[in-house]
């Protein structure tokens, strides 16, 4: 399994920060490597990413399902494969602090099957950038 965490201080309330990130097709774009999503229900959607890991060129499927909502706190969502083996989740959390909001974005993702021999190290190098940059990318929209 793989785990990382980012956390931005943002000088907004922590409703502002709530209103952005309690509706995913505000940030789904933001995603490095996001092609596209498509809404299945409230809850869930389906996105594609597209990237290049050491030369090789590899297009993941995967659904994103909200399991819970805690206005103005928190938004969690599992995450599962639909063009590979892996499932993880994350959680966005949004701390009235400073007199802003520390926002922190966590995602866990573990693969498996045969091809989970081959993602896990690709998702333990990946992951960490990825949580960064969603984390500031959000961090900076919101602030706009």
């Amino acid at each position: 399994m793989a785990q990382a965490s980012h956390a931005v201080q943002i000088p907004v309330a922590q409703e502002k920060v709530w209103a952005f990130v309690s509706k995913i097709e505000k940030w789904a774009t933001l995603v490095p490597a996001y092609k596209e999503h498509k809404q299945v229900d409230d809850q869930t959607s389906h996105w594609t990413f597209e990237g290049n890991f050491k030369g090789l060129s590899k297009k993941i499927e995967l659904e994103i399902k909200i399991v819970e909502m805690n206005e103005p706190t928190n938004i969690k969502f599992q995450i599962k494969g639909l063009s590979d083996n892996f499932s993880g989740g994350g959680e966005f959390k949004a701390e009235a602090k400073d007199g802003g909001t520390l926002m922190t974005g966590i995602v866990e993702i573990s693969a498996g099957g045969l091809s989970g021999a081959v993602l896990t190290p690709a998702i333990k190098v990946l992951l960490p950038k990825i949580t960064t940059r969603l984390t500031e990318k959000i961090a900076r929209h919101i602030q706009a």
